[in-house]
């Protein structure tokens, strides 16, 4: 049974096992997944130096737990060491940036991001550069305060992220809106039910994305 390993770059467990059954849900039968925690750093990453610092573990937690894993998900929206992953033995990595953001522009699609997180604006900009979809970005709506306080109120945090993605909609001419975080994963999954254009989900997003490339590597052996 193939299995996949989902890094949760952050040190909160507990945001481990949200984003692990969200993960799981989403799995087809035939495939295991299990999560681990970052060892060191925040609880949850909110600036471009706990970004650029998380790569390092992200990679100790592959080398030490993925050992017998057929693929890998690195769940927090930066992408953080993805390609010091895809650089060590070719086995598939999924960002949730990545696979989200190429997922929001499939067929030529205008799309933003939603997110509570203002210092990693620039990054996630750079981020649809480096996934060759800059052109259909329509930028970044945030929501307002600190994102360490609004992620731990859950149904606070759905109605910010609600209005950021109007904004995203109303204000940017959006035609699908990414929810930005893989802390983010439950509220994303409830606003992907109530809007008219596609809310894209990140950590299932992921998930089909490395899915994808599993069974392609299966068609080609």
């Amino acid at each position: 049974m193939p299995h996949i390993l989902l890094i949760n770059p952050n040190s909160s467990k507990a945001t481990t096992e949200m984003m692990v059954a969200i993960a799981r849900a989403w799995l087809p039968s035939g495939y295991s997944l299990t999560g681990v925690s970052a060892r060191r750093g925040p609880e949850m990453i909110v600036n471009a130096v706990e970004l650029a610092a998380a790569g390092e573990e992200v990679q100790r937690n592959w080398c030490e737990g993925g050992r017998h894993s057929a693929g890998a998900i690195i769940s927090a929206f930066g992408d953080p060491g993805i390609e010091r992953l895809r650089g060590l033995d070719g086995r598939p990595v999924a960002g949730l940036c990545e696979a989200s953001m190429l997922e929001a522009a499939e067929g030529g699609r205008r799309f933003g991001v939603a997110t509570v997180t203002p210092e990693l604006a620039e990054v996630i900009g750079e981020k649809a550069q480096q996934a060759g979809v800059a052109a259909l970005y329509t930028g970044i709506s945030l929501t307002a305060g600190d994102p360490r306080t609004l992620a731990a109120d859950p149904q606070a945090l759905e109605q910010a992220l609600a209005q950021a993605v109007r904004a995203c909609v109303e204000r940017d001419g959006a035609e699908a809106v990414v929810i930005g975080g893989g802390p983010l994963g439950q509220a994303a999954t409830a606003l992907a039910q109530r809007f008219s254009v596609p809310v894209i989900a990140p950590i299932p997003a992921a998930v089909r994305y490395l899915l994808k490339a599993l069974r392609a590597l299966d068609a080609a052996a």
